[in-house]
């Protein structure tokens, strides 16, 4: 695990990294060797011309230093492969193979010199022979750099948390710039943020299927703490619906970021009312909004006999169950729908509030759902403890991940933690010059070097109301993703007390994956939502 220490300087690479550039220049090697041993057993009777004596020796060394280089990569992979994360010792030679590795360079590339010279002299050989040096004179000054050294990443994992609202605001932001043709239809709507941003409003009408009629107000501003969000009128469902959006900008990474705890004052008779600081003067911006601007007045004065729907996606589900709570004295019949929601959110009293006017959806892995400041905590410690108990090479896991992520399968299929395991291991920082595997201080501890232990400042907190968890059925990969079925249940808020690491725990967060499962979940009618158990508060879904 620790980098590899050459020329006096630890690289932020480890010996056991090497497994596949070095296979992949291996491969190479070895399809350029078959092709000069090829061209000089099938041509070497043909070598007695002017110069042939410098041919037929140039090819003669170059299939040597070929066959030597070919040798040392493959001790190179063979070595890469032992050991295990934690345990580099049976690749202590690596240091001395890349040594010998890189040695083998000024001698190749001082004879595809020598080569590229005699080839200049017009030598008047066989033009297959001829060829066939220019293009091994070629080839080896395109791969010419130290390809084992190049940092090997078999994998990236984009950081896709962005998100838009519920249904009606998750696909509405994805258009860069409106056209000209967008900006000049007249705004019959409060839209603030200015007239360029009609285009997304379009988008919106075209997701959602509302008229223009039907929207009271559209807020696009985005600053810290301030959201954007809209108002409209869901007739078909008789209801006025207060939708906010979710993580699109920086500013609402801002937002998310400020994750302790702040105590709320409001007018709901519970004790202890805290929650995540960002996300709720996020939901009292929004507040301030809706009553001090008339926003809500307004639409309740177009449709008086309709109820107040609240609803929102990722950050814009966490500020709209608490714009919810902030709400529920005015509108007693409120409804709040949010779609993966964040976990830090909630004091458990306000989460048990919460389960009067609130359901929760989360689909699969997600990871927001999860997400708090301690389960956070949590999984460090829990990644320290899978790395120092690791039992398989590196390029397994990796490749096993691969297969799982393309194919589906069962994760458990390939076990790699030790059955038990010193303890001493965790007590040492994951990198720098002490590794898992030396024994330091037994004064290190995760919570002593660790600010985010605080209980006054961070709290545990709870995710809003009831969760209708959305599960896969069965297994699935990459390539069989449109088959996937999905089937909903009610669950209680210990099942996402943990973040689980998976292939799909960021898409799962993803508002066009949560549609799609949720269109499933609606369309196949051998899947349905179980009644709560313990009978508990009587929410209606919709």
């Amino acid at each position: 695990m620790p980098g590899m220490v050459l020329f006096g300087r630890r690289w932020a690479i480890a010996s056991d990294d090497l497994v596949f550039p070095g296979f992949f220049e291996l491969s190479l090697r070895v399809v350029w060797w078959i092709g000069i041993l090829t061209l000089y057993l099938l041509h070497r009777g043909k070598l007695d011309c002017a110069g042939g004596v410098l041919l037929s020796s140039y090819l003669i060394v170059l299939i040597v230093l070929l066959a030597v280089i070919i040798c040392t990569l493959t001790a190179i992979v063979c070595v890469s492969m032992k050991g295990t994360i934690c345990n580099p010792g049976p690749r202590k030679s690596m240091a001395k193979l890349l040594y010998i590795r890189l040695a083998l360079f000024l001698p190749e590339m001082g004879w595809a010199s020598l080569g590229a010279a005699w080839i200049a002299d017009d030598i008047q050989c066989d033009k297959t022979v001829v060829n066939g040096i220019i293009a091994t004179v070629v080839v080896r000054t395109q791969i010419w750099c130290p390809a084992t050294l190049r940092r090997a990443s078999p994998f990236s994992i984009s950081n896709r948390t962005t998100s838009g609202t519920a249904r009606s605001l998750m696909r509405s932001s994805a258009i860069p710039q409106a056209p000209p043709s967008c900006r000049t239809r007249t705004a019959e709507y409060d839209l603030v943020g200015g007239d360029q941003l009609s285009c997304h409003f379009g988008s919106i009408l075209q997701t959602t299927g509302l008229q223009y009629r039907d929207f009271i107000h559209i807020s696009f501003h985005d600053k810290v703490y301030e959201l954007p969000f809209l108002v409209a009128l869901d007739h078909r469902k008789e209801s006025v619906v207060v939708a906010v959006r979710g993580t699109m900008s920086l500013q609402d990474i801002l937002t998310d970021l400020s994750a302790e705890s702040e105590d709320l004052n409001l007018e709901c008779g519970v004790q202890d009312c805290s929650a995540h600081k960002g996300i709720s003067q996020a939901a009292r911006y929004v507040y301030q909004r809706l009553i001090n601007d008339g926003i809500l007045s307004q639409a309740f004065s177009i449709a008086p006999e309709y109820r107040l729907v609240v609803v929102g996606h990722s950050l814009g589900a966490g500020a709209a169950a608490l714009l919810a709570i902030m709400l529920r004295s005015s509108y007693p019949q409120l409804r709040c729908y949010a779609f993966s929601p964040p976990r830090g959110l909630l004091s458990k009293s306000l989460y048990e509030h919460s389960k009067n006017f609130t359901v929760s959806l989360v689909l699969g892995k997600d990871i927001i759902p999860r997400l708090s400041v301690t389960n956070l905590e949590d999984l460090k410690k829990r990644i320290l403890r899978v790395i120092a108990h690791c039992n398989k090479p590196k390029y397994k896991i990796l490749l096993r991940g691969c297969w799982y992520e393309l194919f589906g399968g069962d994760p458990d299929n390939l076990p790699t933690e030790l059955d038990g395991g010193a303890q001493g291991h965790l007590t040492q920082p994951l990198l720098g010059e002490q590794s898992l595997l030396t024994h330091g201080s037994p004064t290190y501890s995760f919570s002593s070097d660790s600010p985010l232990e605080s209980p006054a400042k961070y709290p545990h907190l709870y995710p809003p109301g009831r969760i209708i968890h959305l599960e896969e059925e069965g297994t699935s990969g990459r390539f069989c993703r449109a088959a996937a079925r999905y089937s909903a249940r009610w669950a209680h808020e210990s099942q996402f007390s943990k973040i689980l690491i998976g292939p799909k725990m960021l898409t799962d967060h993803m508002p066009d994956v949560l549609m799609k499962a949720l269109d499933s979940v609606v369309s196949d009618r051998a899947a349905y939502v179980f009644c709560p158990p313990g009978g508990g508060s009587n929410v209606d879904v919709v």
